[in-house]
């Protein structure tokens, strides 16, 4: 049995079969369900040497997507697959926990598939700095900077983390607010997470007030799970805040949960803000205050660059996309 009965067989075409079986996931549930049935019912075993050698031979684009829980990076996502196809690039997506080493990964995927370019959607910078020299193929980095590494082959797109961190502290300020905990991430000067905290702290020290990292700072993954844990960690050792920010809208949507079983009400009791503008942050009840980010604009310009890369000599590029603050219900002025 081939792909072409498989298709004659579910009704679909060879090009759907082809993205049921590959693991694509711009196919219909319907589809996928009809293409898998038929592949069971007749106990097709594709041969894994044959696609091996097409990958190969197609010289796909990499996605490697840093973390599982990431809604920010899912729309991204799907932008980012929209423009791969409209230049007919096939893409290969490569899904890692948020602690893992991409780079390195990315280098056996080069041994192994031989793509044409990389995408890192996320990543950290040490990891690049030990093993990038590795790569020689063109590559870009999503949503942090690579223009410090100065790799010819390394550009990268991203918003200026610290001074969106820094405009959602000068806002809680303006409200009132000085009493003010951090949610997410960690102090390693290669994380994304640690420029919105040190723009957090230059937003206290220009208005003199106090802030403690070690107290009022709560590390934790990129998950509402993590951030219903860390809210109630970082409550327990300050129970008089009176606002929190959260480095991500995951993060801060598990806050806002955490704070409703705490019997804190939001933006009564604490204010909240997230961070990145992902499509839930508008739905939730108060809907919530968070920094934008222009996932369109963060996907199309790093498909540009990479194409760039690909065909034609152009140095490496690094781009700052603009954000927004975007004001809704989860935050309250106070005397």
């Amino acid at each position: 049995m081939t792909i072409k009965d498989i298709a004659r067989l579910s009704g679909y075409g060879v090009s759907t079969v082809s993205r049921v079986l590959n693991g694509h996931p711009d196919v219909s549930e319907t589809a996928r369900k009809r293409v898998m049935a038929v592949v069971e019912e007749y106990h097709f075993q594709p041969n894994n040497n044959a696609k091996h050698l097409k990958l190969q031979k197609s010289s796909s684009i990499a996605v490697i997507i840093k973390g599982t829980q990431n809604m920010l990076f899912a729309d991204i996502l799907e932008r980012i697959q929209a423009l791969l196809r409209g230049y007919g690039e096939e893409a290969v997506f490569c899904y890692l926990d948020e602690d893992a080493n991409e780079v390195t990964y990315a280098i056996q995927l080069c041994r192994e598939r031989q793509p044409r370019g990389i995408l890192f959607l996320g990543g950290d910078l040490s990891f690049f700095q030990e093993y990038f020299h590795q790569i020689t193929i063109p590559c870009v980095l999503l949503t942090n900077t690579a223009q410090e590494l100065k790799f010819e082959n390394l550009s990268s797109v991203t918003t200026d983390d610290c001074a969106a961190s820094d405009q959602v502290v000068e806002y809680l300020i303006s409200k009132g607010h000085s009493k003010i905990g951090v949610l997410g991430g960690n102090m390693s000067s290669t994380q994304i997470s640690y420029r919105r905290i040190v723009g957090c702290q230059q937003a206290f020290q220009r208005h003199r007030i106090p802030f403690n990292v070690q107290k009022q700072c709560e590390p934790c993954r990129y998950s509402m799970q993590e951030g219903y844990d860390s809210t109630k960690r970082l409550l327990m050792r300050n129970p008089d805040l009176t606002a929190i920010f959260a480095i991500s809208d995951v993060i801060a949507i598990g806050a806002m949960r955490a704070l409703h079983d705490l019997g804190r009400s939001v933006p009564k009791d604490i204010s909240l803000v997230g961070f990145d503008g992902i499509d839930l942050s508008q739905y939730c009840i108060p809907s919530l205050t968070t920094i934008h980010q222009n996932s369109e604009q963060l996907a199309k310009k790093g498909v540009e660059i990479l194409m760039q890369r690909i065909h034609y000599s152009h140095a490496s590029t690094h781009k700052e996309i603009p954000f927004e603050l975007v004001e809704r219900e989860s935050v309250c002025q106070i005397s």
